[in-house]
């Protein structure tokens, strides 16, 4: 299978380059995968699909202010970090532009000089360095005051303080990603409770998304790319929650590919989803047999990416392909800050 197979045109002005004034006032491509029938809506008209007994499946992770710039000790020299992940206690995987200055044993000063300190220790994975932070107090407290939002590379502004909030979902509750669950962040919490009371479970699982959902995938052949991998917990509440509602015949719909990934990979070939946390690097494109997840929302994603294949294996590529030049004629609003799509 071809990495172009997976292509589509997209004007770069429907690339959103900011949210919408109200979160749930985003548009809703809604895909029912039966007929191929597809219907326009607004994302607050999303109780019109759940039924009771249906069970949404959020990643609750938060995205942490993971871009810091900072001097080189010595020379003064710019140098911007971008957090990746954190390895061990204050070692973190970091992507540093620009990464030529940077060799093993230099120091970056951010903020006061003796306020957080970084130390390059040695070369990590896919273009990244392994540095370690020198700080008093706590670390995510230093993060909150000097570091800024992790924007997508397409997004093509400076951050502002409305980011903090917005490229947030508003029930995020544990420190981690690089980039936000997009699909969850047109949830309000009115929306939510209404969700539930309509008799619609709700699961919260953790994925903590990292840099790699933004590299593009190099090879030609789909089957040759190589996942990066994240950390994902799973609750002994969130799995009994799942799995309930699949034994109980409920819909299993997941917000976000982050979601469907973590339940596929906490998954046994039963399709029932065991508690726990680790690693994942699972690869998700046609002809994967889907052990858990019945449903999907989501954002629209890059061509040729492996989150296009993902919503593709789901449904079908020709028909998603579709879909996707549907809503580019529709002018819908693409990527992170845009609208949402329901594959039923």
């Amino acid at each position: 299978m071809n990495v172009s197979d997976f292509d589509y045109v997209l004007p770069d002005e429907l690339i959103a380059q900011r949210p919408t004034e109200k979160r749930d006032e985003s548009r809703l491509l809604v895909v029912h995968r039966e007929n191929h029938r597809i219907e326009h809506r607004r994302f607050r008209d999303i109780l019109e699909y759940l039924v009771p007994g249906d069970c949404l499946v959020l990643n609750d992770s938060k995205v942490i202010p993971a871009r810091l710039y900072g001097r080189k000790e010595g020379s003064g020299a710019a140098i911007e970090f971008l957090l990746s992940r954190r390895m061990e206690g204050d070692v973190w995987e970091t992507l540093i532009r620009p990464g030529k200055r940077m060799r093993e044993g230099d120091r970056v000063l951010f903020g006061d000089e003796t306020e957080l300190i970084a130390t390059v220790r040695s070369g990590g994975s896919e273009g990244t360095r392994v540095v370690e932070f020198e700080y008093a107090g706590d670390f995510m407290q230093h993060l909150d005051v000097l570091g800024c939002m992790p924007l997508p590379p397409y997004i093509a502004r400076k951050t502002t303080p409305q980011d903090a909030l917005r490229y947030q979902t508003v029930y995020c509750a544990h420190d981690g990603s690089v980039a936000a669950p997009t699909a969850g962040l047109h949830f309000t919490p009115e929306l939510l409770a209404a969700v539930r009371e309509k008799g619609i479970r709700t699961a919260m699982v953790t994925l903590h998304v990292g840099l790699g959902t933004f590299r593009p995938v190099k090879c030609e052949q789909v089957e040759q790319h190589v996942m990066h991998f994240e950390e994902y917990v799973v609750s002994q509440e969130a799995a009994c929650t799942v799995n309930e509602t699949k034994q109980a015949g409920g819909r299993i719909i997941a917000v976000g590919t982050t979601a469907c990934r973590t339940l596929e990979s906490a998954s046994n070939e039963a399709g029932t989803v065991v508690p726990g946390s680790g690693r994942t690097g699972i690869f998700i494109y046609p002809g994967y047999r889907f052990k858990t997840v019945d449903a999907l929302l989501t954002n629209f994603h890059l061509p040729k990416s492996t989150l296009l294949m993902l919503v593709s294996a789901l449904y079908d590529r020709e028909k998603m392909l579709d879909a996707y030049r549907t809503a580019v004629l529709e002018r819908y609003r693409f990527f992170s800050y845009g609208d949402a799509m329901l594959i039923l």
